[in-house]
């Protein structure tokens, strides 16, 4: 199990990847994310999680120019928005991440969301990149196990990465026991459900016992249950707090009963009707 924010899973390529990153969905561009990069990296966080879509990249890219902080030693994922799904509009877009960005690679590629009829054409456009080195690995975000079999019978390589909503509410079962199988690592967005579950009695007992909140209980949970996860804050005790998830373990029981709160219920969209984000 891993011991601090360094510690990581490694990939089916050899890539090892953070089980711990910051995801700044929703957080504005400009200071907001700024400051919020630059206080997940100050407190030891190397994992930080973009996209596209989030129009925050710029900010992403200056937190991490200014925190001094070699670009190997980080690990940084962006990816491919639904309108430039495609072959070359994907190439194109990386193009577009990675200058905004200020890097030269990126350490994780992902297609955003599985738009019916372009998601092939756009993981030919992510197997190039990987192949000229641009990428150290690629990945899938909200595949369903459909959409993930039918990438796979014509893919020449194998997603390293499949992010989801996943969080106690949502445990997404059939997939996460895929992915093992298929050696695909799954990565939790949304893992605290935005909130919601910071009320759940469960939880909350659970982190009574050992002087935790629920957030820390959940994100000990994705660990314990062998998923990255990416906690959003822009609050930097938040943020300290989110990481401070080393110095206990949740007994096998007690990760029974956070199972057992799965109600197959979402609070973002169903990768179904990807159009209506």
């Amino acid at each position: 199990m891993p011991s601090s924010l360094k510690d990581t899973t490694t990939l089916h390529n050899g890539v090892k990847m953070p089980w711990i990153g910051l995801g700044v969905f929703k957080v504005n561009e400009g200071s907001e994310v700024i400051n919020a990069v630059m206080a997940a990296l100050k407190h030891g966080y190397i994992h930080i999680d973009t996209a596209a879509i989030y129009q925050n990249e710029e900010g992403v890219g200056q937190a991490i120019k200014e925190s001094g902080i070699p670009r190997e030693e980080l690990f940084l994922t962006s990816k491919v928005w639904n309108d430039d799904q495609g072959y070359d509009t994907t190439l194109q877009a990386f193009e577009t991440s990675i200058k905004k960005l200020q890097v030269d690679y990126l350490d994780l590629y992902l297609i955003h969301w599985p738009v019916a009829g372009k998601y092939k054409d756009t993981w030919r456009a992510l197997e190039k990149l990987y192949n000229e080195g641009k990428i150290r690995a690629i990945g899938v975000s909200n595949f369903h196990l459909h959409h993930l079999k039918d990438l796979l019978s014509e893919a020449d390589i194998k997603p390293m990465v499949n992010q989801i909503e996943y969080h106690p509410h949502l445990t997404q079962k059939e997939i996460h026991d895929f992915c093992k199988q298929e050696g695909i690592q799954l990565e939790a967005w949304s893992p605290l459900k935005r909130g919601v579950l910071l009320d759940e009695p469960t939880l909350i007992e659970i982190g009574k016992k050992y002087n935790k909140t629920p957030a820390q209980v959940i994100i000990r949970w994705d660990l314990q249950n062998e998923v990255v996860t990416i906690p959003k804050s822009i609050k930097e005790h938040r943020i300290i707090e989110n990481a401070n998830v080393f110095d206990f373990k949740l007994t096998e029981d007690e990760i029974q009963q956070i199972n057992e709160l799965n109600k197959d219920e979402r609070i973002g969209t169903n990768p179904e009707k990807y159009d209506q984000p």
